[in-house]
């Protein structure tokens, strides 16, 4: 592959994908894309270029982008922020949407579906408060084949191993074969539809907590800020986002600010913000927390 070819294939992923690639990283392309290439009957990456070049190469475009995108999914990852969903979070939405026993949560980048079903199954867990709500999960992805394998729920004695509890496992999946499924209860709660975090998402409507964990350390700081400001509009007033370990809003916008004290955990800015009643949500989480 010559230099222009793989700066023709970094343009090409930051458009439509928002993804950054160093000119350092010629060696991941090659790893990801060589059996692409190998698939479409052409020897090297110089060819699948060329390919890519011409007037009908959608498709082609669109596995270009799934190939190279990072689908990296287990369930529970890194425990905290389930914790704070849990513990404060839900405890702060709880009394704050007691009239209109109302949640609607968006797992931003959901991959193959452990982060919506973790959440499902911790929703599962505190079913005896939430008898007589509607809890709304709506899990988005930029790629079409990770959500067909979300759908379908259906994951390896691997994949089930990682993050996942063996009382959980036990409880709310079954085996088939060498795989496990999720219960059809569990994906009944969760919804997947397919977004480019790029482009306009209104048609998705508001949100009270928005996940949106381990994406934006992939964008350029001119693609977080836009991106974020877009979650901003998308968020409920008295809502909260939660962000991956390595990422953070400081320094890069306030229509976000940070819980005190609860890392990843930020609430929007009222001004920013989708309008909704006045905020209690930094009361409800510090006491949250104290508990």
């Amino acid at each position: 592959m010559t230099p222009l070819d793989y700066d023709y294939l970094r343009k090409l992923l930051k458009e439509r994908s928002g993804l950054v690639l160093s000119a350092d990283k010629q060696y991941l392309v090659e790893s990801r894309l060589l059996p692409l290439a190998r698939r479409q009957g052409v020897g090297n990456l110089s060819e699948l270029v060329r390919k890519l070049k011409s007037p009908a190469a959608s498709t082609l475009t669109v596995e270009v982008v799934e190939a190279m995108t990072t689908n990296e999914s287990f369930f529970f990852r890194d425990k905290l922020p389930f914790e704070h969903f849990r513990n404060i979070i839900m405890t702060a939405l709880l009394a704050a949407r007691s009239g209109s026993r109302r949640i609607r949560i968006w797992c931003a980048a959901a991959s193959t579906g452990q982060e919506p079903y973790s959440l499902a199954m911790s929703l599962k867990e505190m079913s005896g408060k939430l008898a007589g709500w509607r809890v709304e999960i709506v899990a988005t992805d930029l790629s079409a084949g990770v959500l067909e394998k979300a759908k379908a729920g259906i994951y390896s004695q691997f994949e089930v191993q990682r993050g996942l509890p063996i009382q959980l496992l036990v409880k709310h999946f079954t085996q088939v074969g060498e795989l496990w499924q999720i219960a059809p209860e569990m994906r009944a709660m969760v919804s997947f539809r397919q977004i480019n975090l790029l482009h306009d998402f209104t048609q998705l409507g508001s949100f009270d907590v928005v996940f949106c964990r381990n994406v934006l350390i992939y964008f350029d700081q001119p693609t977080k800020i836009a991106v974020l400001e877009r979650i901003a509009h998308a968020t409920q007033r008295d809502g909260f986002l939660m962000l991956g370990a390595a990422e953070t809003v400081v320094g890069l916008t306030d229509t976000f600010r940070p819980v005190p004290d609860q890392r990843g955990l930020y609430a929007p800015n009222a001004k920013s913000a989708k309008a909704c009643r006045p905020s209690n949500v930094l009361k409800f989480a510090a006491a949250a927390a104290k508990r």
